[in-house]
């Protein structure tokens, strides 16, 4: 159970929007369309989860990071096949990130974005500086790899799902603490981001050997400490490392979010502006009036927020 934040510490919550907004697209049925027969059923699937989000969450304090560097990341720049694995969405989900953009501005909420810096480098960034005003930090994501930026009291909350995970349960799926969540994936890879990893190494594997080793530096330096391990295929597990040494420290190189994203992150950007009307109503009739009472709600939680 996630423990409730210190006396006198608020929260800021820090949003991954692509994960929610690619689950609309899946989820809800493309046969939901709008003004000149454009589909909108991430919008509106991003619009429900959001207007649950800050319902439940009673938040005063957020941040929504989108993804607008698919193929411009400076990781691109270090390792060209980084997350040529993926497909690019379509148009027709192309057109819905903007509109779903314009959604979180016009609801009264931050916006971050940046062409060259990935969502999760705007989160981690934000986190440090929230944290360094003294707040503690929801992570609202499905990707687990976000866990790295915990720290102290924080937490990793997927909502759709509705798990979460403190720094200790991050011990608990990965067999490693946050901080050290990119070793792990410079050691087993990530097929998701087409981070390579060592080839033969497993989660179980990277798992004990930071639990043993702290870090791949560290790994690195006691190398011949390796066959002595209680870890399956021990005695050749040296022998996979130092052949792939280059591999495993790009990997993690790959795999660690950026603190320093060239972002603005200050209490008062976070903080819940007034929601305006006109700019939801837009949103709604780009929707062709498939609001269902989402916007009414919005607008609502939002005079809420500003008057406690």
């Amino acid at each position: 159970m996630i423990q409730p934040p210190v006396r006198g510490a608020q929260t800021a919550y820090l949003i991954d929007a692509s994960i929610y907004i690619f689950r609309a697209w899946f989820s809800v049925p493309d046969s939901m369309r709008g003004e000149n027969a454009q589909p909108v059923n991430a919008v509106y699937g991003f619009c429900k989860f959001l207007t649950e989000f800050v319902e439940r969450s009673q938040a005063d304090y957020i941040a929504i990071a989108f993804d607008e560097s698919l193929t411009s990341s400076f990781r691109n720049e270090i390792y060209p096949q980084y997350k040529m694995n993926r497909e690019l969405p379509p148009k027709e989900l192309a057109d819905q990130f903007v509109w779903c953009k314009r959604l979180v501005e016009a609801a009264g909420l931050y916006c971050m974005a940046h062409d060259r810096y990935e969502a999760d480098d705007l989160i981690a960034t934000a986190a440090l500086r929230m944290r360094e005003q003294g707040y503690r930090i929801g992570v609202v994501s499905g990707d687990k790899d976000l866990a790295q930026v915990l720290r102290g009291n924080d937490f990793w909350w997927d909502f759709a799902k509705n798990i979460q995970l403190d720094s200790s349960m991050v011990v608990d799926k990965f067999g490693v603490g946050p901080q050290a969540i990119h070793d792990y994936l410079g050691l087993c890879g990530d097929a998701v981001d087409n981070i390579p990893g060592v080839p033969g190494i497993g989660p179980k594997t990277a798992s004990a050997l930071l639990q043993n080793f702290g870090s791949i530096e560290e790994l690195y330096q006691k190398l011949e400490e390796v066959k002595y391990l209680k870890v399956r295929g021990a005695k050749t597990l040296a022998a996979k490392l130092r052949e792939h040494k280059d591999q495993a420290f790009l990997s993690k190189q790959l795999a660690t979010v950026e603190y320093q994203a060239p972002v603005q992150v200050t209490p008062d950007l976070l903080r819940r502006k007034a929601a305006e009307v006109q700019g939801l109503q837009q949103i709604g009739q780009i929707m062709g009036g498939r609001g269902d009472g989402l916007f009414e709600r919005l607008i609502n939680s939002a005079q809420r927020s500003l008057a406690q």
